[in-house]
């Protein structure tokens, strides 16, 4: 097959293609889950080294002064002396009550803050989340170390092929998070009991095209969905807590999918992004501010 199981970022440190996401899981589901993964990876005995670990910075500590306690903090939590691949989650900073936003901070401060981490060893690699264009080439313009990563929402429907042609400019790895969609997403519920409104957007999952590949390539529409990204070189991590999805997420090496196939797949009409971050509107570092309705 084409397709590594790794992508080498500029760095030279090498990020498995498939990982796992663990957005909406318990601690529980995760100890499972992750547990799973690596029985799926034929780890078994397991060295820290075997493991691509990444945790990432949340929004209340983007501030430049705090950022190298909450890696440590982390570290301590995850009982280990480093990380893999360290990210700012988003480039909005909130205040520690996430009362409101705090404008003072820049995605600047915050890529400076991130490559002093790194620099100590305490990360292997740096890298941003629902970051824009615009944020990234201001980051590349002052950065000392690189981006070596960039996460963002990435799937059938939401293909981002303009972000990944700036990610190829600055050899930047691009990682899709929701790859399959993200079904889970309507049982989100916020601190307030609020459960959020999300874009009428289809499951790509639930796509003629991907059925008819799943049948034709004799696997199932997650795996098509999957295989499709990593020919696209892009790294996907899908979320799954069942024991029998997450072996078959990492079970997309025994197949390739034809120029054709990959051809339709690029060609699907795309549709509005599905996680929209409405808690960044307003701020000048709102990254998807050049989406939303006009006021």
């Amino acid at each position: 097959m084409s397709s590594p199981r790794a992508i080498t970022l500029s760095n030279g440190l090498k990020m498995p293609v498939i990982g796992l996401g663990t957005w909406l899981s318990t601690p529980e589901e995760i100890s499972l889950a992750v547990s799973t993964a690596l029985d799926a990876g034929y780890l078994i005995q397991i060295k820290r080294e075997d493991i691509f670990l990444v945790t990432k910075l949340w929004c209340t500590h983007n501030y430049p002064s705090e950022i190298e306690d909450q890696v440590r903090e982390s570290l301590s939590k995850l009982k280990t002396d480093y990380v893999d691949l360290y990210l700012c989650h988003f480039p909005v900073t909130f205040k520690h009550d996430m009362s409101g936003q705090d404008h003072t901070v820049k995605v600047e401060d915050i890529w400076k803050a991130l490559e002093s981490v790194y620099e100590k060893g305490l990360v292997k690699s740096i890298g941003v989340s629902n970051f824009s264009i615009e944020q990234i080439e201001r980051v590349m313009k002052i950065a000392k170390v690189p981006i070596h990563n960039l996460q963002v929402e990435c799937h059938l429907y939401f293909g981002q092929f303009e972000l990944q042609q700036v990610c190829k400019k600055y050899n930047i790895s691009l990682c899709a998070y929701s790859p399959i969609g993200s079904a889970g997403r309507k049982n989100f519920v916020l601190p307030d009991g609020v459960k959020p409104e999300w874009p009428d957007t289809p499951y790509p999952m639930e796509d003629s095209l991907v059925v008819s590949l799943a049948k034709k390539y004799n696997k199932s529409p997650a795996q098509i969905l999957l295989r499709h990204l990593v020919q696209r070189d892009i790294i996907a991590i899908p979320k799954s807590t069942n024991k029998k999805r997450i072996a078959e997420n990492f079970q997309i090496f025994d197949f390739e999918l034809s120029s054709e196939d990959m051809k339709q797949l690029n060609s699907v009409p795309q549709r509005p992004r599905v996680f929209t971050q409405p808690f960044m509107a307003g701020s000048p570092e709102d990254a998807f501010k050049d989406e939303r309705p006009k006021a």
